[in-house]
Protein backbone atom coordinates (compact mmCIF):
# COMPACT_ATOMS: atom_id res chain seq x y z
CA UNK A 1 0.00 0.00 0.00
CA UNK A 2 1.77 3.33 -0.78
CA UNK A 3 0.53 6.86 -1.38
CA UNK A 4 1.87 9.53 -3.73
CA UNK A 5 3.36 12.37 -2.65
CA UNK A 6 4.33 14.45 -5.99
CA UNK A 7 3.82 17.60 -3.93
CA UNK A 8 5.95 16.79 -0.84
CA UNK A 9 8.50 15.43 -3.24
CA UNK A 10 8.85 18.54 -5.44
CA UNK A 11 8.74 20.98 -2.12
CA UNK A 12 11.25 19.19 -0.31
CA UNK A 13 13.56 19.33 -3.62
CA UNK A 14 12.97 23.22 -3.37
CA UNK A 15 13.55 22.97 0.49
CA UNK A 16 17.16 21.22 0.20
CA UNK A 17 18.05 24.43 -1.77
CA UNK A 18 16.97 26.62 0.75
CA UNK A 19 17.21 24.95 4.47
CA UNK A 20 20.02 22.65 5.49
CA UNK A 21 18.47 19.36 5.39
CA UNK A 22 15.51 20.77 3.66
CA UNK A 23 13.84 21.53 7.04
CA UNK A 24 13.91 23.81 9.88
CA UNK A 25 14.07 22.17 13.24
CA UNK A 26 16.55 17.72 12.70
CA UNK A 27 13.25 16.20 13.96
CA UNK A 28 11.16 17.04 11.00
CA UNK A 29 13.72 15.30 9.04
CA UNK A 30 13.50 11.62 7.59
CA UNK A 31 16.95 10.94 7.95
CA UNK A 32 16.82 7.63 10.57
CA UNK A 33 13.69 6.15 9.20
CA UNK A 34 14.93 6.97 5.80
CA UNK A 35 12.77 8.88 2.83
CA UNK A 36 11.66 11.89 2.37
CA UNK A 37 9.25 14.32 4.89
CA UNK A 38 5.82 14.68 4.56
CA UNK A 39 4.73 18.58 4.04
CA UNK A 40 1.56 19.61 5.51
CA UNK A 41 -1.29 21.84 4.18
CA UNK A 42 -3.02 22.10 7.01
CA UNK A 43 -4.91 20.33 10.15
CA UNK A 44 -7.72 20.54 12.22
CA UNK A 45 -8.77 18.16 15.39
CA UNK A 46 -6.77 14.89 15.82
CA UNK A 47 -5.41 15.20 11.68
CA UNK A 48 -3.62 17.07 8.79
CA UNK A 49 -3.45 16.49 5.21
CA UNK A 50 -0.47 16.91 3.01
CA UNK A 51 0.00 18.70 -0.18
CA UNK A 52 -1.09 15.89 -2.11
CA UNK A 53 -4.69 16.41 -0.44
CA UNK A 54 -3.69 12.74 1.78
CA UNK A 55 -5.17 12.83 5.62
CA UNK A 56 -3.37 11.69 8.17
CA UNK A 57 -4.47 10.60 11.71
CA UNK A 58 -1.70 12.99 13.83
CA UNK A 59 0.13 11.12 16.66
CA UNK A 60 3.03 13.90 17.23
CA UNK A 61 0.29 16.88 17.60
CA UNK A 62 3.08 19.75 16.84
CA UNK A 63 5.42 17.85 19.16
CA UNK A 64 2.72 18.03 22.25
CA UNK A 65 1.27 21.65 22.41
CA UNK A 66 -2.20 20.90 20.17
CA UNK A 67 -3.65 18.66 23.26
CA UNK A 68 -7.00 20.37 22.61
CA UNK A 69 -6.79 19.84 18.82
CA UNK A 70 -5.42 21.54 15.81
CA UNK A 71 -7.38 24.57 15.41
CA UNK A 72 -9.44 23.86 18.25
CA UNK A 73 -12.47 26.73 16.99
CA UNK A 74 -12.17 28.15 20.99
CA UNK A 75 -9.04 28.79 20.72
CA UNK A 76 -9.15 30.26 16.79
CA UNK A 77 -11.54 32.84 17.98
CA UNK A 78 -9.20 34.02 20.63
CA UNK A 79 -6.43 34.75 18.42
CA UNK A 80 -8.24 36.41 15.96
CA UNK A 81 -9.92 38.90 18.85
CA UNK A 82 -6.22 39.11 19.65
CA UNK A 83 -4.87 39.82 16.72
CA UNK A 84 -7.43 42.81 16.60
CA UNK A 85 -5.04 44.34 19.49
CA UNK A 86 -1.72 43.85 18.13
CA UNK A 87 0.84 41.49 17.41
CA UNK A 88 3.95 42.77 19.84
CA UNK A 89 4.18 45.48 22.46
CA UNK A 90 7.50 44.91 23.60
CA UNK A 91 5.47 46.07 26.78
CA UNK A 92 3.72 44.33 30.08
CA UNK A 93 0.15 43.11 29.21
CA UNK A 94 -2.34 42.15 31.36
CA UNK A 95 -3.08 38.79 29.18
CA UNK A 96 0.34 37.43 30.56
CA UNK A 97 -0.17 37.82 34.45
CA UNK A 98 -4.00 35.81 33.26
CA UNK A 99 -1.52 33.30 32.03
CA UNK A 100 0.91 33.11 34.94
CA UNK A 101 -2.19 32.90 37.43
CA UNK A 102 -2.81 30.28 35.35
CA UNK A 103 -0.22 27.84 35.16
CA UNK A 104 0.57 28.84 39.12
CA UNK A 105 -2.55 27.47 39.95
CA UNK A 106 -2.38 24.08 37.99
CA UNK A 107 1.61 23.83 38.81
CA UNK A 108 1.71 25.63 42.33
CA UNK A 109 5.36 24.92 42.16
CA UNK A 110 5.93 27.62 39.95
CA UNK A 111 5.74 30.58 42.67
CA UNK A 112 7.23 33.32 40.49
CA UNK A 113 8.01 32.41 36.85
CA UNK A 114 9.41 34.39 33.58
CA UNK A 115 8.49 33.80 30.07
CA UNK A 116 10.24 32.77 27.31
CA UNK A 117 10.04 31.95 23.47
CA UNK A 118 10.63 28.49 23.58
CA UNK A 119 11.93 25.64 25.40
CA UNK A 120 15.62 25.76 24.72
CA UNK A 121 15.77 29.13 26.46
CA UNK A 122 13.53 28.00 29.26
CA UNK A 123 16.09 25.39 30.77
CA UNK A 124 19.33 27.51 29.48
CA UNK A 125 17.88 30.32 31.39
CA UNK A 126 16.86 28.31 34.82
CA UNK A 127 20.38 26.72 34.40
CA UNK A 128 21.77 30.40 34.44
CA UNK A 129 19.54 30.92 37.49
CA UNK A 130 20.47 28.09 39.10
CA UNK A 131 24.35 28.98 38.79
CA UNK A 132 23.46 32.58 39.90
CA UNK A 133 21.72 31.66 42.65
CA UNK A 134 23.75 28.81 44.23
CA UNK A 135 27.14 30.26 43.34
CA UNK A 136 28.24 27.08 41.80
CA UNK A 137 29.22 26.27 37.84
CA UNK A 138 28.64 22.31 37.07
CA UNK A 139 25.57 21.16 36.52
CA UNK A 140 24.51 17.27 35.66
CA UNK A 141 21.60 15.97 33.23
CA UNK A 142 21.02 12.73 31.89
CA UNK A 143 22.12 10.11 29.24
CA UNK A 144 19.05 10.67 26.52
CA UNK A 145 17.64 13.93 27.58
CA UNK A 146 17.06 17.08 26.14
CA UNK A 147 16.70 20.20 27.29
CA UNK A 148 17.31 22.39 24.14
CA UNK A 149 20.42 22.96 21.86
CA UNK A 150 22.48 25.52 24.35
CA UNK A 151 26.55 24.50 24.02
CA UNK A 152 26.28 23.49 27.62
CA UNK A 153 23.36 20.94 27.29
CA UNK A 154 24.68 19.05 23.71
CA UNK A 155 26.37 16.50 25.36
CA UNK A 156 24.86 12.68 25.08
CA UNK A 157 21.15 14.50 24.36
CA UNK A 158 18.49 12.49 23.09
CA UNK A 159 15.76 12.62 20.38
CA UNK A 160 17.42 14.61 17.40
CA UNK A 161 20.64 14.42 17.89
CA UNK A 162 20.41 10.56 18.71
CA UNK A 163 18.17 10.63 15.39
CA UNK A 164 21.13 11.97 13.41
CA UNK A 165 23.42 10.12 14.78
CA UNK A 166 25.56 13.20 16.26
CA UNK A 167 27.88 12.32 19.51
CA UNK A 168 27.68 16.05 20.65
CA UNK A 169 27.77 18.68 17.71
CA UNK A 170 30.65 20.60 15.93
CA UNK A 171 31.03 23.98 17.15
CA UNK A 172 30.17 23.64 20.75
CA UNK A 173 33.55 24.53 22.78
CA UNK A 174 35.14 21.93 24.59
CA UNK A 175 34.85 24.74 27.49
CA UNK A 176 31.16 24.85 27.42
CA UNK A 177 30.44 21.74 28.61
CA UNK A 178 33.87 20.69 30.67
CA UNK A 179 31.27 21.52 33.84
CA UNK A 180 28.40 19.46 32.61
CA UNK A 181 27.94 16.35 34.44
CA UNK A 182 26.08 13.16 33.01
CA UNK A 183 24.16 10.35 34.51
CA UNK A 184 22.25 7.02 33.45
CA UNK A 185 18.14 7.90 33.64
CA UNK A 186 16.95 5.64 36.29
CA UNK A 187 20.30 5.11 38.00
CA UNK A 188 20.06 6.89 41.30
CA UNK A 189 23.28 5.34 42.73
CA UNK A 190 25.19 6.65 39.72
CA UNK A 191 23.87 10.26 40.67
CA UNK A 192 25.03 9.55 44.24
CA UNK A 193 28.42 8.79 42.56
CA UNK A 194 28.41 11.91 40.70
CA UNK A 195 27.42 14.46 44.03
CA UNK A 196 29.74 12.80 46.63
CA UNK A 197 32.32 13.72 43.92
CA UNK A 198 31.30 17.01 42.87
CA UNK A 199 28.66 17.91 45.29
CA UNK A 200 29.78 20.94 46.40
CA UNK A 201 30.29 21.97 43.22
CA UNK A 202 27.04 21.55 41.48
CA UNK A 203 24.41 24.46 40.79
CA UNK A 204 21.50 22.12 39.88
CA UNK A 205 20.63 18.68 38.53
CA UNK A 206 18.26 18.93 35.19
CA UNK A 207 15.79 15.74 34.20
CA UNK A 208 13.18 15.13 32.08
CA UNK A 209 11.00 13.39 34.86
CA UNK A 210 9.66 10.99 32.28
CA UNK A 211 11.88 10.94 28.94
CA UNK A 212 10.25 12.67 26.11
CA UNK A 213 13.34 12.61 23.78
CA UNK A 214 14.54 8.91 24.51
CA UNK A 215 11.27 7.30 23.44
CA UNK A 216 8.89 7.18 26.41
CA UNK A 217 10.74 6.38 29.53
CA UNK A 218 9.19 6.67 33.49
CA UNK A 219 11.07 7.01 36.47
CA UNK A 220 11.73 4.00 38.24
CA UNK A 221 10.11 3.94 42.22
CA UNK A 222 12.73 5.91 43.99
CA UNK A 223 14.42 7.94 41.35
CA UNK A 224 12.54 11.37 41.54
CA UNK A 225 12.39 11.44 44.99
CA UNK A 226 15.69 10.39 45.46
CA UNK A 227 17.19 13.40 43.39
CA UNK A 228 14.84 15.46 45.64
CA UNK A 229 16.75 14.28 48.16
CA UNK A 230 20.51 14.33 46.71
CA UNK A 231 19.74 18.14 46.18
CA UNK A 232 18.86 18.57 49.79
CA UNK A 233 21.98 17.27 50.96
CA UNK A 234 24.50 18.79 49.18
CA UNK A 235 22.63 22.31 48.33
CA UNK A 236 22.11 22.29 44.61
CA UNK A 237 18.67 22.69 43.45
CA UNK A 238 15.97 20.20 41.25
CA UNK A 239 15.05 20.92 37.63
CA UNK A 240 12.43 19.24 35.99
CA UNK A 241 12.16 19.92 32.40
CA UNK A 242 8.15 19.73 31.88
CA UNK A 243 8.49 21.21 28.60
CA UNK A 244 7.07 17.41 26.89
CA UNK A 245 4.92 16.14 30.17
CA UNK A 246 4.05 19.93 31.49
CA UNK A 247 0.29 19.52 31.12
CA UNK A 248 0.36 15.81 29.00
CA UNK A 249 0.52 13.03 31.43
CA UNK A 250 -2.02 15.75 33.67
CA UNK A 251 -2.86 19.13 34.55
CA UNK A 252 0.01 19.30 37.10
CA UNK A 253 2.33 17.38 35.25
CA UNK A 254 4.57 14.80 36.21
CA UNK A 255 5.59 16.96 39.58
CA UNK A 256 1.94 16.41 40.56
CA UNK A 257 1.29 12.84 39.58
CA UNK A 258 5.05 11.89 41.42
CA UNK A 259 4.34 14.58 44.52
CA UNK A 260 8.12 15.31 43.57
CA UNK A 261 8.39 18.78 44.64
CA UNK A 262 11.33 20.86 42.01
CA UNK A 263 12.76 24.07 42.47
CA UNK A 264 12.67 24.82 38.92
CA UNK A 265 10.06 24.29 36.55
CA UNK A 266 10.61 24.15 32.69
CA UNK A 267 7.95 24.94 30.46
CA UNK A 268 7.41 25.41 26.33
CA UNK A 269 4.83 24.25 23.50
CA UNK A 270 1.70 23.68 25.85
CA UNK A 271 1.41 26.56 27.37
CA UNK A 272 1.18 28.42 24.22
CA UNK A 273 -1.47 25.96 22.48
CA UNK A 274 1.23 25.63 19.65
CA UNK A 275 2.29 29.40 19.44
CA UNK A 276 6.11 29.53 20.12
CA UNK A 277 6.44 30.41 23.96
CA UNK A 278 8.23 29.15 26.45
CA UNK A 279 8.80 29.49 30.74
CA UNK A 280 10.61 28.82 33.75
CA UNK A 281 9.85 29.28 37.31
CA UNK A 282 9.84 27.93 40.62
CA UNK A 283 10.70 29.06 44.17
CA UNK A 284 10.36 32.79 44.79
CA UNK A 285 13.74 32.85 46.30
CA UNK A 286 15.32 31.69 43.49
CA UNK A 287 13.40 33.52 40.86
CA UNK A 288 13.92 36.95 42.54
CA UNK A 289 17.69 36.57 41.46
CA UNK A 290 16.56 37.12 37.95
CA UNK A 291 16.64 40.95 36.46
CA UNK A 292 15.73 43.39 36.95
CA UNK A 293 14.90 42.38 40.49
CA UNK A 294 18.61 40.40 41.24
CA UNK A 295 21.74 39.77 39.35
CA UNK A 296 21.32 37.53 36.61
CA UNK A 297 20.31 38.61 33.29
CA UNK A 298 17.95 37.03 30.96
CA UNK A 299 15.92 39.31 28.46
CA UNK A 300 13.62 38.75 25.70
CA UNK A 301 11.66 41.16 23.05
CA UNK A 302 8.73 38.89 22.35
CA UNK A 303 8.88 36.94 26.07
CA UNK A 304 5.21 37.37 26.76
CA UNK A 305 3.90 37.68 23.58
CA UNK A 306 0.37 38.52 23.25
CA UNK A 307 -0.32 36.09 20.56
CA UNK A 308 1.29 33.26 21.74
CA UNK A 309 -0.01 34.18 25.80
CA UNK A 310 -3.63 34.70 24.39
CA UNK A 311 -3.42 30.45 22.08
CA UNK A 312 -1.77 29.22 25.70
CA UNK A 313 -4.31 30.62 28.15
CA UNK A 314 -7.55 29.40 25.86
CA UNK A 315 -6.00 26.04 25.83
CA UNK A 316 -5.21 25.41 29.44
CA UNK A 317 -8.64 27.15 30.21
CA UNK A 318 -10.14 24.42 27.84
CA UNK A 319 -7.85 21.60 30.07
CA UNK A 320 -8.94 22.99 33.03
CA UNK A 321 -12.60 23.28 32.22
CA UNK A 322 -13.77 21.09 29.47
CA UNK A 323 -12.16 18.06 29.11
CA UNK A 324 -11.25 14.91 30.73
CA UNK A 325 -7.38 13.97 31.65
CA UNK A 326 -8.90 10.42 32.45
CA UNK A 327 -11.02 10.31 29.20
CA UNK A 328 -7.48 11.14 27.59
CA UNK A 329 -5.67 8.57 29.62
CA UNK A 330 -7.96 5.74 28.53
CA UNK A 331 -8.03 6.38 25.37
CA UNK A 332 -3.85 6.45 25.28
CA UNK A 333 -3.59 3.09 26.91
CA UNK A 334 -6.28 1.89 24.63
CA UNK A 335 -3.62 2.50 21.53
CA UNK A 336 -0.83 1.86 24.13
CA UNK A 337 -1.32 -1.77 25.34
CA UNK A 338 -3.37 -2.51 22.03
CA UNK A 339 -0.29 -2.26 19.88
CA UNK A 340 1.41 -4.56 22.48
CA UNK A 341 -1.62 -7.01 21.77
CA UNK A 342 -1.41 -6.51 17.87
CA UNK A 343 2.78 -7.00 18.06
CA UNK A 344 1.96 -10.11 19.96
CA UNK A 345 -0.26 -11.77 17.40
CA UNK A 346 2.17 -11.60 14.62
CA UNK A 347 5.12 -12.46 17.20
CA UNK A 348 6.72 -9.88 17.52
CA UNK A 349 8.28 -8.01 20.69
CA UNK A 350 6.79 -4.76 21.94
CA UNK A 351 7.33 -2.84 24.98
CA UNK A 352 4.57 -0.09 25.78
CA UNK A 353 4.05 2.75 28.27
CA UNK A 354 1.55 5.40 28.46
CA UNK A 355 0.82 8.34 30.45
CA UNK A 356 -2.06 10.87 29.86
CA UNK A 357 -1.68 11.76 26.39
CA UNK A 358 1.74 10.88 25.82
CA UNK A 359 2.49 7.26 25.20
CA UNK A 360 5.67 5.46 23.64
CA UNK A 361 6.85 2.00 22.03
CA UNK A 362 10.18 -0.09 21.74
CA UNK A 363 10.62 -2.66 19.62
CA UNK A 364 11.69 -5.04 22.52
CA UNK A 365 10.77 -7.57 24.81
CA UNK A 366 11.81 -5.55 27.87
CA UNK A 367 10.52 -2.20 29.28
CA UNK A 368 12.88 0.62 28.36
CA UNK A 369 14.64 2.25 31.70
CA UNK A 370 17.13 4.35 29.88
CA UNK A 371 18.74 5.72 26.70
CA UNK A 372 21.14 3.10 26.74
CA UNK A 373 18.13 0.15 26.45
CA UNK A 374 15.90 2.61 23.92
CA UNK A 375 19.24 2.15 21.59
CA UNK A 376 19.60 -1.17 21.86
CA UNK A 377 15.82 -1.98 20.49
CA UNK A 378 15.36 -3.08 16.96
CA UNK A 379 15.60 0.57 15.41
CA UNK A 380 15.07 -0.85 12.20
CA UNK A 381 11.92 -2.82 12.71
CA UNK A 382 10.53 0.61 13.96
CA UNK A 383 11.66 2.37 10.53
CA UNK A 384 9.39 -0.03 8.67
CA UNK A 385 6.99 -0.24 10.97
CA UNK A 386 6.79 3.42 10.52
CA UNK A 387 6.30 3.72 6.76
CA UNK A 388 3.60 0.71 6.85
CA UNK A 389 1.69 3.15 9.05
CA UNK A 390 2.47 6.46 7.34
CA UNK A 391 1.37 4.86 3.94
CA UNK A 392 -1.79 3.79 5.42
CA UNK A 393 -2.81 7.25 6.88
CA UNK A 394 -1.02 7.20 10.50
CA UNK A 395 1.61 9.83 11.17
CA UNK A 396 3.69 9.14 13.97
CA UNK A 397 7.10 10.79 15.10
CA UNK A 398 10.21 9.99 12.07
CA UNK A 399 12.05 8.81 14.56
CA UNK A 400 12.46 5.49 17.22
CA UNK A 401 13.36 8.15 20.07
CA UNK A 402 10.15 10.23 20.39
CA UNK A 403 7.18 10.04 22.49
CA UNK A 404 3.43 9.77 20.55
CA UNK A 405 0.93 12.55 21.82
CA UNK A 406 -2.71 11.91 21.58
CA UNK A 407 -5.27 14.63 21.98
CA UNK A 408 -8.18 15.25 23.20
CA UNK A 409 -10.01 15.41 19.62
CA UNK A 410 -8.56 11.57 18.84
CA UNK A 411 -11.84 9.62 18.89
CA UNK A 412 -12.41 5.91 19.59
CA UNK A 413 -12.82 5.37 16.26
CA UNK A 414 -9.01 6.76 15.31
CA UNK A 415 -8.01 4.64 17.98
CA UNK A 416 -9.56 1.46 16.02
CA UNK A 417 -8.44 2.67 13.04
CA UNK A 418 -4.92 3.32 14.02
CA UNK A 419 -5.00 -0.52 15.55
CA UNK A 420 -6.48 -1.98 12.30
CA UNK A 421 -3.28 -0.52 10.53
CA UNK A 422 -0.69 -1.57 12.94
CA UNK A 423 -2.36 -5.04 12.71
CA UNK A 424 -1.12 -5.18 8.91
CA UNK A 425 2.05 -2.97 9.74
CA UNK A 426 3.11 -6.01 12.62
CA UNK A 427 1.89 -8.37 9.50
CA UNK A 428 4.02 -7.33 7.48
CA UNK A 429 6.78 -6.84 9.57
CA UNK A 430 6.37 -10.68 10.61
CA UNK A 431 6.95 -11.92 6.89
Amino acid sequence: MTRTMDQSANLYQEACQLFPGGVNSPVRAFKSVGGQPVFVKRAEGAYFWDEDDHRYIDYIGSWGPAIVGHTHPDVIAALKSALDQGLSFGAPCRLESQLAKLIRELMPNLEMMRFVSSGTEACMSALRTARGFTGRDKIIKFNGCYHGHADMLLVQAGSGVATLGIPGSPGVPKGATEDTLVAEFNDLSGVKSLMQSHGREVAAIIVEPIAGNANFIRPVPGFLEGLRALCDEFGALLIFDEVMTGFRVGLSGVQGLYQVKPDLTTLGKVIGGGMPIGAYGGRRDVMEQVAPAGPVYQAGTLSGNPIAVTCGLTTLDLLKNKYNFTDLADRTNRLAFGLKERAADSGIKLSVDAEGGMFGFSFTDTRISNFSEAKAADISAFNRFFHSMLHQGIYLAPSAFEAGFVSMQHSDADIDATLAAAETAFQELAK
